[in-house]
C-alpha cells in the first residue's frame, strides 16, 4: 500500500450515477502522485491541519500561489507516516510545477480544483 494522490478540476453540478458514485458533467484530470508525503502535508495544512485521507480538499488560487512559493523555496512540510514513503519533493518537482500551471489555467476556465488522497 502507498499514498495515492491526485488533483482534478470539476465544473458543473455534482450528480450521482447508477452506482451511487458522485460525478460531474465536466471533470478535468490534472495530476497524480504516488508517495509524495510532503505535498500531502501541505494539503493537510490547507485543510486546517486535519487528516484528509479520503477527503476532497478544494484549492483556491491563493492555495495554488502558496503551493508554488513553498515548492520554489523547497519548504514543503516534512510529513511522515506508515504508508507515506520518503521525501519525494525533488522527484516530483517538475510534475508539481506543471500542476500549478494547469490548475491556474483550469481556475481561469471556471473549474473548481480538488486534491484527493487515499491508501
Amino acid at each position: 500500500m502507498s499514498l495515492d494522490q491526485c488533483a482534478c478540476g470539476h465544473k458543473g453540478i455534482e450528480y450521482t450515477n447508477e452506482f451511487g458514485e458522485s460525478e460531474y458533467p465536466d471533470e478535468l484530470y490534472l495530476a497524480e502522485w504516488i508517495g509524495h508525503p510532503n505535498l500531502h502535508g501541505f494539503m493537510e495544512n490547507v485543510y486546517g491541519g486535519k487528516d484528509i485521507n479520503g477527503v476532497r480538499v478544494e484549492l483556491t488560487i491563493e492555495d495554488i500561489d502558496a503551493l508554488e512559493q513553498t515548492i520554489n523555496e523547497s519548504d514543503l512540510p516534512k510529513t511522515e507516516g506508515f504508508f507515506f514513503g520518503g521525501d519525494a519533493d525533488e522527484h516530483y518537482y517538475e510534475e508539481d510545477s506543471k500542476f500549478i500551471v494547469d490548475a491556474r489555467s483550469a481556475i481561469k476556465d471556471g473549474y473548481s480544483i480538488y486534491y484527493y488522497s487515499n491508501w
